[in-house]
């Protein structure tokens, strides 16, 4: 089995039946420093790309403004 040029590879069927693999099913790598491990997400843990997004940007506006200003500037015509 090899690795694509994206870091992709295909689970086999039988395998992924087995380790309860289905489609969507967000999963984890571990690495123990020789081992790689592909394992179920625990629950709460899975965050699509919108969540890692706004986790990325918590904390990061420099803005001294309020919501409510921020909101009334918006609102001006």
């Amino acid at each position: 089995m090899r690795i694509t040029s994206k870091g992709q590879v295909t689970i086999p069927a039988e395998i992924r039946e087995k380790a309860g693999l289905l489609p969507h099913t967000e999963v984890d790598f571990e690495f123990d420093g020789q081992v790689v491990r592909l394992v179920p997400a625990k629950p709460g843990e899975a965050r699509g790309r919108g969540a890692r997004l706004v986790a990325h940007l918590r904390g990061r506006g420099d803005v001294a403004m309020s919501t409510d200003a921020i909101m009334a500037l918006t609102r001006e015509a």
